[in-house]
């Protein structure tokens, strides 16, 4: 079915994909379509349209630019419609440009328990995509049916998905077997590429599977970087709802501290006073006042 514009937005945000939405916010003169026309510009499929001709060429060629960048940006440009781009209406129009750079996250839950029917909503509801791991068809009912980023797959040995992820994908082990937890746990640690790694028991378990594990030629280094009892330490209780709570909150807040360290900065910026003056202008988010002018005086 084919969607416009504000599906499509609320489609992609679901499956963490970038988009570019564009809006005609002034026209004067004859011009294809009115103020306030917008379409949503992907990277391989367009929704809506602002009037085609060259002016939709011009604006779908910049917005795959933005995307290609890969940052949240808005941008304003003036367009003449008869002088620069050989319509025939003669008009001009003022294009807004809003990038939404792609945000998904990938992440493997094992075992289709009670905890994970309270997780896999909650995980849902960002932007993410989520593979559904479990050895059991029936174990996973309809919840999945209605979530578009949630992908149901049943194996039987599902430690042999691991290694069909994405490269930094997030993972969360919660089987109804010890061992079935520790086999899957073994082949995340030896990929050693993932971003997070979540595994569902009590110290006493995780004390046994690292005894279990150096044996299989796993390092400490590797063993400090699972979490295991999983989830956050202040948010406490055992009921499934609480522990999916807890799970899930631990997942945020890991990949936010990720998104933060992994902003580069340039080794070139200027003074100290040059990075307070760019650090205040920062604040402003947005396309600035005096920008909207300048292009405004131009029609």
């Amino acid at each position: 079915m084919k969607m416009n514009w504000i599906k499509a937005a609320h489609h992609l945000s679901q499956e963490g994909e970038a988009y570019v939405i564009v809006t005609l916010i002034g026209v004067a003169g004859s011009t294809p379509r009115d103020s306030g026309t917008k379409m949503l510009i992907a990277l391989e499929k367009t929704f809506d349209s602002i009037g085609g001709g060259h002016l939709e060429h011009k604006a779908i060629k910049f917005a795959k630019q933005l995307l290609a960048e890969g940052k949240p940006r808005q941008h304003l440009e003036h367009f003449q419609l008869g002088i620069h781009l050989d319509q025939c209406c003669g008009g001009s129009a003022n294009v807004l440009f809003e990038c939404f750079p792609r945000t998904r996250v990938n992440i493997m839950v094992f075992g289709a328990g009670h905890v994970a029917e309270a997780l896999i909503p909650i995980l849902a509801a960002l932007p993410c995509q989520i593979s559904w791991v479990d050895s059991r068809e029936g174990q996973f009912g309809t919840l999945a049916d209605n979530l578009d980023n949630v992908k149901v797959i049943v194996s039987e040995y599902p430690e042999e998905e691991v290694a069909k992820m994405a490269e930094a994908s997030y993972f969360i082990v919660l089987t109804h077997k010890h061992q079935l937890d520790f086999d899957i746990s073994l082949e995340i640690i030896r990929r050693g590429d993932y971003a997070y790694f979540g595994l569902i028991g009590s110290k006493g378990k995780w004390n046994r599977f690292q005894q279990r594990l150096l044996q299989r030629d796993v390092t400490l280094e590797q063993l400090s970087l699972v979490n295991c009892p999983i989830g956050l330490d202040n948010v406490s209780g055992k009921m499934p709802m609480e522990v999916a709570v807890s799970i899930s909150a631990e997942l945020i807040e890991h990949y936010q501290k990720s998104s933060t360290t992994n902003k580069k900065v340039d080794s070139s910026e200027p003074s100290t006073i040059d990075n307070k003056r760019k650090q205040k202008a920062n604040l402003h988010q947005g396309v600035h006042l005096k920008v909207i002018k300048q292009v405004l005086n131009k029609q």
